[in-house]
């Protein structure tokens, strides 16, 4: 077996955006938790399963979601959308996109909110030039 097939054996979600995710979350809070003491808020029995899901020999069980998004001092619907990302794609994340539609983010929402104001709830359609507009916020 090569390099790469072990590390893809041991270690199958590593190259998912959600181990990332949480290793900087723990390394921006490290100066008031420690990686035990969010494991343990999160409600998991080993604290080992946290380093697990962090080095991506683990996924993120999608239950653990709303405890580990209050233990990491984050948003529910984005860790949500990383662990979703873990799972079959073909499956989950349509059956999920079925019967919730889009999933949206806190900052998503405030976003959405500040364009519900600056339309007076007109409910305007996404022209080319405010795709352009909002592309040029982010230099794109």
């Amino acid at each position: 077996m090569t390099q790469s097939m072990k590390r893809l054996v041991s270690r199958p979600f590593a190259d998912t955006r959600l181990p990332s995710y949480i290793e900087k979350r723990i390394l921006e809070l490290r100066p008031r938790k420690t990686q035990i003491m969010i494991a343990s808020e999160a409600g998991f029995i080993s604290p080992n399963m946290l380093a697990m899901i962090k080095n991506g020999a683990s996924k993120l069980p999608l239950d653990r979601v709303a405890s580990l998004a209050k233990a990491l001092e984050c948003d529910p619907v984005m860790l949500f959308i990383l662990a979703l990302e873990q799972l079959d794609k073909n499956t989950t994340e349509q059956a999920i996109r079925q019967i919730f539609g889009v999933l949206v983010t806190e900052n998503e929402a405030a976003w959405l909110e500040e364009i519900r104001r600056a339309s007076d709830d007109s409910n305007p359609g996404l022209t080319s030039r405010g795709r352009s507009a909002i592309r040029g916020i982010f230099g794109r």
